[in-house]
């Protein structure tokens, strides 16, 4: 099957982690364990799950004339995605995250720093790649106004679209109408619809288009006015940085490679659940040949448990 064409726009930033036993309360100074530097975005996240999947991937984004820049362009260079959309802007910083991990869980604060500069105009210079693109993934870490023009040129060229609505922030319903899938996890969905000035015809539509992530419960899909669960697959999380974004990258690339919904659900849910038992979101996020020999080893252990039973 040919490779999926996969256009990401969004966020490029730098992950500071720091690990640490408990995250201090306010005021609190504690000891931490270890800190690394980490390409990071989630923009740059999603692109990076995509591709090392296989598929084809064309990243827009933006990053600052600093060494963090430099480092994350050259880390998205080295998985084979398309870097000629990003802009290096002067005089500004690369954007941050500082992600405090402790028990297996996080805490980020985004300094967004280049990704604001990701304008309308910007978007519209890269049309004649996003309409022989199979697939538009876009998330919230870059201004509003440029994710809608993105999706209003993809629904132009007939470009299915994915929206992670991650930051969450109140969103116009002429965005929610124009995608395709929309990625949030439960506590996006509530702010989501809560936020939402739509009739309830329009909040049904909406919930169609609706894929919940839900952590280490798994995934909740709506089909017909029906709620479909697919369940966690059970791994031991070591960091969960990130493995929203793998679901994601992965849930395009399974949509490109004529899954249905339901079969692309349950393949990126196995992905973001090995993403997390690993350290750090880019370098947690497994290639194919992983994937396939984690499915494997789960057939196995499953086939092990009904003989039991």
């Amino acid at each position: 099957m040919a490779a999926s064409k996969i256009i990401v726009v969004g966020s490029m930033n730098m992950d500071l982690v720091t690990s640490t036993n408990r995250i201090p309360a306010v005021g609190e100074t504690v000891i931490g364990d270890a800190f690394h530097t980490t390409p990071g975005g989630k923009g740059a996240n999603q692109a990076m799950a995509a591709a090392r999947l296989g598929a084809e991937v064309t990243m827009v984004g933006a990053v600052g004339d600093d060494a963090f820049g430099e480092a994350a362009m050259n880390n998205l260079k080295q998985q084979g995605i398309g870097t000629d959309a990003i802009r290096i802007v002067e005089g500004c910083s690369t954007g941050i995250a500082a992600i405090t991990v402790s028990d297996g869980d996080n805490s980020i604060i985004v300094v967004p720093g280049a990704n604001h500069s990701i304008t309308p105009a910007v978007i519209e210079a890269q049309e004649e790649v996003l309409k022989n693109s199979d697939m538009l993934l876009v998330q919230l870490e870059i201004p509003l106004d440029s994710v809608i023009r993105a999706v209003q040129l993809a629904k132009k060229h007939n470009i299915r679209t994915i929206l992670n609505p991650a930051p969450i922030q109140p969103l116009p319903m002429e965005l929610l109408e124009m995608v395709d899938y929309l990625t949030p996890n439960e506590h996006e969905q509530t702010l989501l619809f809560a936020s939402t000035d739509g009739s309830v015809k329009q909040l049904e539509r909406l919930k169609e288009k609706c894929i919940v992530t839900k952590g280490s419960k798994g995934v909740m899909l709506y089909q017909n006015g029906e709620e479909i669960l697919i369940p966690g697959v059970e791994v031991e999380a070591v960091d969960t940085t990130g493995a929203g974004d793998s679901f994601n990258g992965a849930l395009a690339f399974a949509l490109c490679q004529g899954k249905s919904v339901e079969e692309a659900c349950r393949f990126a849910n196995v992905v973001g659940a090995i993403s997390v038992t690993k350290f750090g979101a880019q370098a947690g996020m497994p290639t194919m040949e992983e994937v396939e020999g984690f499915l494997r080893t789960l057939n196995v252990r499953n086939a092990k448990g009904r003989n039991i039973e």
